[in-house]
């Protein structure tokens, strides 16, 4: 288990999309860090001298118009968008895995029914689904959470369930119910550790999901109420004053995309871990050898051709020979 987790990691940071993505996400992660015990300002604390202060040693990215530090709110921010998007996570993954076992495991009738109420919820954005629960049971940073798992968890879901119907008709497994295998054991031992590198990719990209419906949630007041400090309610704070302070929106919707960003590129540096199709190939030939300067520089034209073969000349019969005769078959005598 430990050497299939460090080639995993070993082929993340091979590639250059999930190099730049675990870098991303660990600056978001060390922020996150950071914050639980050193913030420049008390994020929430209220300085009307410093109202609009601009960037500098004072407040590396200024102050809003209550005089709040922007980066304090930044990096207790990166705290909550992280507790909210590997919480809500969690729960995606639960309710996703659990749908696919439910869809294909069970007898065919009841497998079908919750294939076909998958394909419902799915017709169910994740973000209305979280508005839905917000107005019933009140903004929150658990009814964000909740929303947001279960939403997609459902797509997770539908994308799980063909992998365990893939792995459910493999040789190996028939050959384990062959062999007296119960259910629970090939979930267990063939069907959870075959469908690990598909959810694993999923679940990073449902990592930058989370952050986006997080950081919308509340910008409408759905989501992390005040004082805690979000991005998405920087951002709703602070658009009033977009056309007079345009730098002070820059922090906070930068530090979404960068998020997004960089749990996505990690989900493609997972992909082209996971799937040998998709990795480089050697720079040497089709046996893997490298290649020699001297067979590289040589132009294919510079080869030389085989030699043609000699046409072949009409054999004279010589004296002596006897005449080739040919068989005729004559109609009516049966005889050649």
């Amino acid at each position: 288990m430990t050497g299939s987790v460090g080639a995993l990691v070993r082929g993340v940071w091979g590639s250059r999309s999930g190099r730049l993505g675990a870098v991303l996400s660990g600056l978001v992660v060390v922020a996150a860090v950071v914050s639980l015990v050193w913030t420049p300002y008390d994020p929430s604390r209220v300085d009307p001298a410093a109202s609009w202060a601009p960037v500098g040693t004072a407040h590396w990215f200024g102050a809003d118009r209550l005089g709040r530090d922007l980066f304090s709110q930044v990096l207790v921010g990166a705290r909550t968008t992280l507790v909210v998007a590997v919480a809500a996570t969690a729960i995606a993954a639960a309710v996703g895995v659990g749908l696919a076992l439910l869809a294909t495991l069970p007898p065919r009738l009841v497998a079908e029914g919750v294939a076909h109420l998958v394909d419902v919820l799915l017709a169910f954005p994740v973000l209305l689904l979280a508005m839905v629960l917000a107005a019933v049971y009140g903004g929150s940073r658990w009814t964000a959470i909740v929303a947001i798992g279960v939403g997609a968890g459902i797509g997770l879901g539908r994308v799980t369930r063909g992998e365990v119907r893939r792995v459910l008709g493999a040789d190996y497994v028939l050959a384990a119910r062959a062999a007296g295998a119960g259910t629970g054991r090939i979930v267990r031992r063939h069907v959870l550790p075959n469908i690990a590198p598909t959810v694993w990719v999923q679940l990073s990209l449902i990592l930058g999901l989370s952050v986006l419906t997080e950081a919308a949630l509340s910008y409408l007041g759905f989501g992390t109420p005040p004082p805690t400090p979000s991005w998405g309610r920087m951002l709703s704070e602070l658009q009033p004053y977009l056309t007079l302070r345009p730098l002070t929106l820059l922090w906070p919707g930068l530090a979404v995309v960068l998020t997004v960003l960089g749990f996505n590129l990690l989900g493609d540096g997972l992909r082209e871990a996971g799937d040998p199709r998709l990795r480089e190939r050697p720079a040497g030939g089709s046996d893997g050898a490298p290649r020699t300067a001297a067979a590289a520089t040589t132009p294919a034209s510079t080869t030389p051709a085989p030699p043609a073969p000699a046409p072949m000349a009409a054999v004279a019969p010589t004296a002596g020979s006897a005449p080739r005769t040919r068989l005729r078959w004559v109609r009516g005598e049966g005889r050649a």
